[in-house]
């Protein structure tokens, strides 16, 4: 049996929301140096897409943390495959995430890269979930704000599948 996909954002949609996170985030961060850290694997295809939209130049590096596995729901556990390379003491840090639904890995990204001793770190999530929240954090940008469901495509994926989808669906299994 094949699981349903219900269309939730549609490419168009995804652009906008994209094109409005930069324009904010360019707002703010006018005039200072602008540190990106996105979360491996889901941001990538966000990242890419904010960074072509952002008229500042901004520095990237990809921190890759999970609590998920193969499953749909986290396990609470937070496991670092790769920390950052880049020095970000002093600077301006925007953690980048796809999601954020219960919290524990930005948290603890923010702490990891609080710990770096950065100037500021906020963060930025496509896709907010706070009806799921475990712990609190600040999210300083949110695109859409997500009810309930597994979502995925534009990098979102369960299993490592869906990633490559144009959309962001609900993946009813």
């Amino acid at each position: 049996m094949m699981p349903e996909l219900i269309p939730i954002l549609s490419a168009a949609e995804l652009r906008r929301l994209v094109l409005d996170l930069a324009q904010r985030i360019e707002a703010d961060y006018r005039g200072r140096n602008l540190v990106l850290i996105g979360v491996l694997k889901g941001s990538f295809v966000f990242l890419s897409d904010l960074i072509r939209q952002l008229g500042m130049p901004v520095k990237v590096d990809f921190v890759q943390a999970s609590s998920y596995g193969n499953g749909t729901e986290s396990s609470g556990h937070i496991r670092l495959s790769k920390g950052i390379g880049l020095d970000i003491r002093g600077q301006d840090v925007l953690v980048v995430e796809d999601i954020v639904d219960t919290g524990l890995t930005v948290r603890w990204i923010i702490d990891y890269l609080t710990s770096l001793q950065p100037r500021s770190v906020t963060v930025c999530a496509l896709i907010n979930k706070p009806a799921r929240r475990e712990v609190d954090v600040p999210i300083a940008y949110a695109g859409y704000v997500a009810g309930n469901g597994f979502l995925v495509g534009y990098g979102l994926d369960y299993a490592e599948q869906y990633r490559h989808l144009p959309d962001v669906c609900q993946l009813n299994l």
